[in-house]
């Protein structure tokens, strides 16, 4: 008898850019991949947006994946080609398996090549499994599998990071001097939280770290390493000077706060993997900070899908998630002459970071200018654009959001701050004091706030979408924000109001607490 196969929806996947691709993968080669399963029942809009959350094992119980679903996934599995269930973890939904290249292109209807494609961070080529098409799955585990990731683990991202050029920089700030520029709340340092941290490569040594928080004169915040895959705290690579940007501007702005800092490899298997685990940790963070991301038109469906709905568990569970919006304009670096959004900024579950150009006095916080990260000699500009892949979402139905050309779109960033490397951060890489940009450095800046936000507040904030968007309108200020009114990231412009070049503005973190503060006691 036959066996009967299924697609997977969304599970499509176009060759990868630029690669060069080899032979078949050998028959014996070990694949690793992780299956992603149905939830029990669909996380409720209201517990997703409003101000409640829930504990973690009450969302396991009642939206993570059936044990029943994970016990015919590993019988047909394991019976039928061989494939090894390695882990099974029912809040994210997730069960690791592991088998040769023959059994794992017999069990999803596939095939496996080599292949090596160009390094995000401009080294040698990379090389990397790939394929293409869409995957199958046998017809009674059909709606049992959302997603099978990391059959393909081509490099999947990018970190959203620019290094100032000399001749181009024209003032840098130490990143705790932006608290009195944007106003962070006094009496305020992130005491009581735990923050996460994803990376997709490189590493930190401590004593590096000790020296730049003494050097700023801020006490040295508990960083900790935590693996996921095979992803590991390994510094002296290209990443680092991601890292360590992470680290340093949210250790400076909210130096009370606990960093737990997941390393991941960067494939999307690797991705969804760290934002789970960071998401369902213990304690629960009150932010996730994400420095990397791709064009939208660079996931297959089924990875976005799954990662966007690890990003509402994230707001069930009350986890702000800032996430850097790219760093290539208003076509996000693909170059066919049409606007493109950055995932996973372009999440309706992510708080999406852009980018501005600052001239502040550092000594007082008295901001001279501020216009949009866009056109100057310093290169790159802030991403933001509106979303092809996911739609309008009911948060943003006042903020006068444009079409996408095909209908109405989620409006990226939400929120921004200074990003322009010509206006820079001063960081500590490898012993080397440099100054670096990029909407990488705001997603931490913004999840220090939200740090602090959380401990003058004294609950999680979650999702902070719905009361940042309150009673917001086409061309009128946000309270909490300052507007950036000048400038451009390519095929959109700053305007009054929300904008798809920095969102509603920059913070305000004083007037940002007193609104969120009436807000939360209604």
């Amino acid at each position: 008898m036959n066996e009967q196969f299924v697609p997977i929806p969304g599970s499509e996947r176009s060759a990868a850019p630029q690669a060069r691709t080899g032979g078949p993968l050998p028959a014996s080669a070990p694949v690793e991949a992780t299956i992603v399963l149905r939830r029990r029942a669909e996380v409720p809009h209201e517990l997703v947006t409003g101000p409640e959350t829930i504990p973690q094992p009450e969302l396991a119980e009642r939206y993570g994946a059936e044990p029943a679903d994970a016990d015919r996934v590993r019988d047909v599995l394991e019976g039928r080609f061989g494939v090894r269930v390695t882990d099974v973890d029912l809040a994210s939904r997730q069960m690791r398996v592991a088998g040769t290249a023959e059994q794992m292109t017999a069990a999803f209807r596939t095939e496996l090549s080599r292949a090596a494609s160009p390094d995000p961070f401009g080294g040698a080529p990379v090389e990397h499994r790939h394929r293409e098409g869409a995957l199958e799955v046998p017809a009674e585990l059909d709606g049992l599998i959302v997603a099978v990731l990391g059959l393909d683990d081509r490099p999947q991202a990018r970190p959203h990071l620019r290094r100032a050029q000399a001749e181009a920089r024209q003032i840098s700030y130490k990143p705790n001097e932006l608290a009195n520029v944007y106003h962070f709340p006094p009496g305020t340092d992130g005491s009581g939280q735990v923050v996460a941290l994803l990376e997709l490569g490189g590493g930190y040594h401590q004593e590096e770290l000790d020296t730049y928080f003494r050097s700023l004169g801020v006490p040295t915040p508990r960083v900790t390493p935590v693996n996921v895959g095979t992803g590991r705290n390994h510094p002296g690579e290209d990443a680092d000077d991601e890292v360590l940007l992470d680290i340093e501007v949210l250790g400076a702005l909210a130096p009370g706060a606990q960093q737990k800092v997941y390393f991941a490899p960067n494939t999307d298997q690797g991705f969804v993997a760290a934002v789970s685990k960071a998401v369902h940790d213990t304690p629960t963070p009150a932010a996730l900070s994400i420095s990397w991301g791709s064009a939208e038109i660079h996931w297959t469906e089924q990875a976005r899908a799954v990662f966007d709905e690890a990003l509402a568990d994230a707001a069930a569970l009350g986890v702000t998630v800032c996430v850097a919006a790219g760093d290539d304009g208003s076509d996000d670096g693909v170059h066919d002459g049409r606007a493109h959004t950055d995932f996973p900024a372009s999440s309706p579950h992510a708080l999406a970071c852009g980018g501005t150009r600052l001239d502040a006095d550092p000594a007082t916080g008295e901001v001279r200018s501020e216009r949009v990260w866009g056109g100057g000699n310093g290169g790159g500009a802030t991403g933001g654009g509106v979303s092809m892949a996911f739609g309008l979402p009911v948060w943003q139905n006042a903020a006068g959001v444009p079409h996408n050309g095909s209908g109405p779109g989620r409006g990226v960033p939400d929120v921004s701050g200074v990003a322009d490397p010509a206006t820079g951060y001063e960081v500590l890489v490898n012993g080397r004091r440099t100054v670096v940009g990029g909407t990488s450095a705001v997603a931490p800046l913004w999840a220090a706030l939200t740090c602090r936000l959380v401990e003058a507040l004294g609950r999680p904030l979650g999702m902070l979408h719905p009361l940042l968007y309150s009673g917001v309108t086409p061309g009128h200020t946000s309270r909490g924000f300052r507007e950036i009114n000048d400038g451009s990231n390519g095929a959109f412009r700053a305007a009054p109001g929300w904008d798809a070049c920095t969102g509603l503005g920059v913070p305000d973190g004083v007037e940002l607490l007193a609104s969120l503060r009436e807000l939360t006691s209604r």
